[in-house]
């Protein structure tokens, strides 16, 4: 898929382990796959975040894995059980992965989808108002 990318998303990943940059470029296809509206950019200094009408997840590599933060993640169902975190977080879940696990691409497909239809929508605040 043919989709704008920002140098600076770029460069945040290619200054990361073999395994960790495989992570983000999977992820990174996921979520440009999942609308081709989607925006990359970089946001708290140096974290790729994409954007559609508010944010849809973030990358965050540490040493031993990576954590995709899925925004409005607490109203978006995960019927896989893909969330590794943040169950408590009213905003934003985490899904972490080390090296050698695979990526449930439908899974987080899904996920991105509907956050991305959440922010269209209005974003979370306005569909816990309103439902």
């Amino acid at each position: 898929m043919a989709y704008v990318t920002d140098p600076r998303v770029d460069a945040y990943i290619e200054a990361l382990p073999g395994w960790q940059q495989a992570v983000c470029r999977e992820v990174r296809e996921l979520v440009h796959a999942a609308d081709e509206e989607v925006v990359e950019t970089i946001k708290r200094t140096d974290r790729p975040y994409f954007v559609l009408q508010g944010n849809i997840c973030a990358l965050l590599a540490t040493k031993d894995h990576v954590n995709v933060f899925l925004y409005d993640g607490a109203i978006v169902p995960d019927p896989e059980g893909i969330i590794t975190g943040g169950h408590d977080n009213k905003t934003a879940r985490t899904v972490a992965f080390y090296q050698g696990d695979p990526i449930n691409a439908p899974a987080l497909t899904a996920m991105f989808k509907q956050i991305i239809a959440n922010n269209r929508a209005g974003g979370w605040r306005r569909l816990k108002r309103e439902g």
